[in-house]
């Protein structure tokens, strides 16, 4: 019997006589997993099969380059170009597309790539030349760059109609490679600031010939790749048409063009992939458009897909951006806002969510935080995973993505109940393990707990529900012990005669050591948050990491009086949130002015009275006081090594793993991460 609780989602479609077996796409990623060649490797077939396996119709791969000698901005981009009679290169090109394409059609699944050139966004240091654009123009974004590496900056070289024609042909030659390979489906990438809309967007595109000026001319470029595609690839292959609703740039191209464009489009495409927002240009101000932070709606862009289906029924659409769950998927289809609904970090931690919602278990969805792990990873580079599946950083290792079983099973105790001990308790009983937990508390989620709390934390919510579902079905269904209001001690350890130990205990809020830090109206601001009779009406927050702005943020709506405090200059401030954060500290440092917070950079606490705070100038020494009625700290914590130190002999120390914070303070992907590969090798 089929899904009962989400039709839409899993009506199958055929477009073209090709059957796509529900409405669930994964938007394009970008896992640096591409070879130094730029070709397809195993590596990244093993990485794509988690999401073909978990059971979405299409699978597309993020930015990959119609030539790679001209457009390049990531460092392992997959690679479609061949030099003209390189048929060595080219072949070698189609057997390893080949290679994922036939492991896709394993699952009932198209394989598929996202086809790009992204124009000006190309830097000189990647190719040895001035990057090519619809116009020659210097971005933002090239002037920081050439800032960075002590170059002045250099304009895009505007295309003649000569190179113009060369581009138009090799977007035709990477979809015809695509369908060799055995593709039938592929997504040009016409949004975002890459190339295709430098040519269509009035931002990028200051031509006067027949390519630029009117509407109409400045989609004649887009029109004629996706007809050069279809020329090269025939009647029976889908094009998909990525596009940005709206650029939100106050130069760029409006939704009131762009449904005009979609008009000029729509006879040439089979879908509409509708996202918003620009890439890299004005030094990614617009990103948030396109990729989301936890701080902001979800389904952000739903709106614009549904205004083009309303506009354009006939024409099937896409919609993306913040789509965290099958549910939200199935309102948007049921509703007509959209045919396909694309999601990317929500499939990333779990790319078996379709297949759970066909069997009606949305409960066992596990929920993506939103967090930017993902994405922080592909700038280092590294390969990307994801925070809360740490099977996505193993998909060389554990290709099935399958835990394997034990070859003894041993007695594991699990020291503390935060994600990383959940984890650890999870992947320890598939392992086959008999499996105790000790939970000093009277519930269950570590240090979630206070991340959850403030209302805009929905995605914190959702994890933290699941985290506590998980650990109950595990200890039911393999019998795992679950020992609450239990300190684990190095007696109770010994007597218990483990033969391994995962220590999870995590870390302690960092107290100042200053004059009046002890006073009553002094809290650490999650507790607060949990508490808000602690918080009075003139608060003042210390430290402007995560934990003090989301405490600022929350005390703010409900209409307290709020100030941010922080020792560090504005720069070295913002840098360390944005490692730990991702794009949510641009998003910070944009809201709290928004809402009338004020952030005193440089400026160091050093006493706290009854009715203020006193600090001094970080640089200058100067002391300046603040009115306040309560006193927030959020100024960093410190992992509780010395109590881990207790417990580290309580069995074979080869067996025993201190995980998480307790090794370092750092991210709910550290502990995950870390209990899982601890676990993996007990």
């Amino acid at each position: 019997m089929g899904s009962k609780l989400f039709p839409h989602v899993f009506s199958p479609i055929r477009i073209r006589g090709i059957d796509f077996k529900n409405r669930i796409v994964l938007a394009p990623p970008s896992p640096n997993l591409a070879g130094t060649n730029n070709e397809f490797t195993p590596q990244l077939t093993n990485w794509m099969r988690m999401f073909a396996r978990g059971g979405v119709c299409t699978l597309y791969l993020g930015n990959s380059s119609i030539d790679i000698t001209e457009s390049k901005d990531e460092a392992f981009q997959l690679s479609l170009y061949a030099e003209p009679g390189d048929t060595v290169k080219f072949d070698s090109i189609v057997l390893n597309l080949a290679r994922y394409a036939d492991m896709c059609k394993e699952y009932d699944c198209h394989a598929s790539l996202e086809i790009n050139h992204n124009g000006e966004n190309t830097r000189f240091e990647t190719v040895g030349h001035a990057s090519y654009s619809a116009s020659s123009r210097i971005s933002e974004s090239e002037k920081s760059w050439a800032a960075a590496h002590g170059r002045e900056p250099m304009a895009s070289i505007e295309m003649t109609k000569e190179k113009i024609d060369e581009t138009v042909n090799k977007f035709g030659d990477a979809a015809a490679m695509m369908k060799r390979a055995g593709m039938d489906i592929c997504l040009v990438h016409g949004g975002h600031g890459n190339l295709i809309s430098q040519f269509t967007s009035p931002l990028y595109n200051h031509r006067t010939d027949e390519y630029g000026g009117s509407l109409e001319n400045r989609a004649r470029f887009a029109i004629e790749v996706c007809d050069n595609i279809r020329k090269k690839c025939g009647e029976n292959f889908v094009i998909e048409f990525r596009i940005s609703a709206d650029e939100i740039a106050d130069e760029g191209m409006h939704f009131d063009e762009t449904l005009e464009l979609i008009g000029m489009l729509k006879d040439h495409i089979d879908i509409i992939h509708v996202s918003a927002g620009l890439h890299s240009d004005f030094n990614f101000a617009y990103y948030r458009n396109w990729c989301q932070n936890y701080l902001m709606d979800r389904g952000f862009n739903v709106h614009y897909a549904a205004k083009v289906k309303e506009r354009y029924p006939d024409l099937l659409v896409t919609t993306v951006g913040s789509i965290t769950s099958i549910e939200m998927a199935e309102e948007i289809i049921a509703n007509g806002w959209a045919d396909f609904v694309a999601m990317c970090r929500p499939l990333m931690a779990d790319p078996d969510m379709p297949n759970k919602y066909s069997h009606d278990m949305p409960e066992e969805h596990r929920p993506c935080l939103r967090c930017d792990t993902c994405t922080k990873h592909l700038f280092v580079p590294k390969p990307i995973w994801c925070a809360v599946n740490p099977m996505s950083g193993m998909t060389d290792v554990l290709p099935d993505g399958v835990v394997p079983k034990a070859a003894v099973k041993k007695k594991v105790a699990v020291i503390g109940g935060g994600p990383g001990g959940i984890q650890a308790l999870m992947t320890l009983c598939e392992r086959g393990h008999d499996v105790t937990l000790y939970e000093k508390s009277g519930v269950l989620g570590g240090n979630v707990i206070g991340a959850a709390v403030a209302p805009f934390k929905i995605d914190c919510q959702d994890y933290l529900k699941w985290l506590r579902y998980q650990a109950g079905k595990y200890a039911k269904q393999y019998g795992a012990k679950i020992l609450l209001n239990t300190e684990a001690t190095k007696e109770m350890l010994d007597a218990e005669n483990y033969d391994a130990i995962i220590i999870a205990i995590g870390a302690s809020p960092v107290i100042p050591k200053v004059p009046g830090v002890d006073k009553p109206h002094v809290h650490w601001a999650p507790d607060a948050e949990a508490d808000k009779d602690l918080a009075g009406e003139k608060i003042a927050v210390i430290g402007a990491g995560a934990v003090g702005l989301e405490a600022a943020l929350d005390f703010r709506d409900m209409g307290k009086d709020v100030i941010v405090i922080e020792m560090a200059d504005e720069a070295s401030s913002f840098s360390k949130l944005h490692d730990v954060s991702g794009t949510s500290a641009s998003e910070f440092h944009k809201l709290l002015p928004a809402k009338g917070i004020p952030m005193y950079f440089d400026t160091k606490l050093v006493e706290i009275c009854d009715d203020k705070v006193i600090c001094e100038n970080a640089k200058t020494g100067e002391k300046v006081e603040y009115e306040c009625d309560t006193v927030l700290l959020g100024v960093g914590m410190k992992p509780r090594w010395e109590e881990a130190q207790e417990l580290r002999h309580c069995a074979p120390e080869h067996d025993v793993r201190l995980i998480g914070d307790v090794k370092a303070a750092g991210t709910i992907s550290d502990a995950v991460n870390g209990a899982f590969r601890a676990a993996l090798h007990i």
